[in-house]
């Protein structure tokens, strides 16, 4: 009923787009994590330099 086309011209550049298309994808997902990890530490290290500002505060005191 229905033939097979043994056509197969542009099957490597299909496989290709779809090969960039995956590499994308990964790449944008990678910068996300990335991005969401970078504004995470970012917290984390405000309040470690605002514990060292106030320990060399509290050491000034003594001296």
């Amino acid at each position: 009923m229905f033939e097979v086309i043994a056509d197969e011209s542009g099957q490597g550049s299909a496989e290709l787009i779809l090969v960039f298309g995956g590499i994308i994808v990964i790449v944008t997902v990678a910068v996300v994590w990335y991005r969401n990890y970078v504004r995470g530490s970012e917290t984390a290290m405000n309040s470690d330099v605002q514990n060292v500002t106030n320990s060399i505060k509290g050491l000034k005191s003594k001296f």
